[in-house]
């Protein structure tokens, strides 16, 4: 079938409608997939905003559990006297009440100068040691023991031996002691926790 001229003007109407409808189909599915795309990127950004929100509650939960633990350490570590300023006279005088207790033929001692034991810049507290050399003149090596083990267990500070030196005893005693049959040099350390200045008081 052969189209004449006067075929196509009348189905230049129709051929517009049928243009028109194409466009508009065209246009509406470009439009879905935009808001799609769009859609779906929402839903992304929504995902990453509920996760990163839930990774700092964790951390926030976390850093809760750890500031708890290490207040109840500190609360721990300062009822048994281990916080605070160092305390060289409340140390010397339980040091002289080991030796009558214990029966310690002779003791000598000397502090050095306290120092911490880590960086202190923005920390809420810090360890700070006072090394001593301690002198003593024994009647049996059992005694040694006994007065670094109560020492070490009553002590307002954490102990810490670093070297003991034991050997037979000079007799230079004066009259009325016993005659030391050993001597001991021990290289202790007293160690502290101390708060930051300003913090916690």
């Amino acid at each position: 079938m052969k189209l004449e001229r006067k075929d196509f003007v009348h189905l230049r109407a129709p051929l517009g409608w049928a243009l028109a409808m194409l466009a508009l189909a065209v246009g509406i599915g470009l439009y879905s997939h935009r808001e799609l795309r769009q859609a779906t990127q929402a839903r992304q950004t929504a995902e990453q905003a509920r996760q990163q929100i839930e990774q700092r509650l964790r951390q926030v939960r976390t850093e809760e559990e750890d500031i708890k633990s290490r207040t109840q350490a500190f609360l721990t570590l300062q009822q048994a006297g281990i916080t605070g300023d160092e305390r060289r006279l409340e140390w010397t005088e339980q040091l002289r009440a080991l030796q009558q207790e214990l029966r310690i033929p002779g003791m000598s001692y000397e502090f050095g100068a306290q120092s911490a034991l880590d960086k202190t810049d923005g920390a809420p507290s810090a360890w700070f040691a006072s090394p001593m050399q301690l002198k003593l003149r024994l009647l049996h090596e059992e005694d040694l023991l006994r007065f670094l083990g109560r020492l070490q267990r009553e002590a307002r500070a954490m102990i810490v031996i670093r070297a003991c030196r034991v050997a037979p005893g000079v007799s230079n005693a004066l009259p009325g002691e016993a005659v030391a049959l050993l001597t001991a040099e021990c290289d202790l350390q007293w160690i502290t926790l101390r708060q930051a200045k300003g913090k916690g008081g």
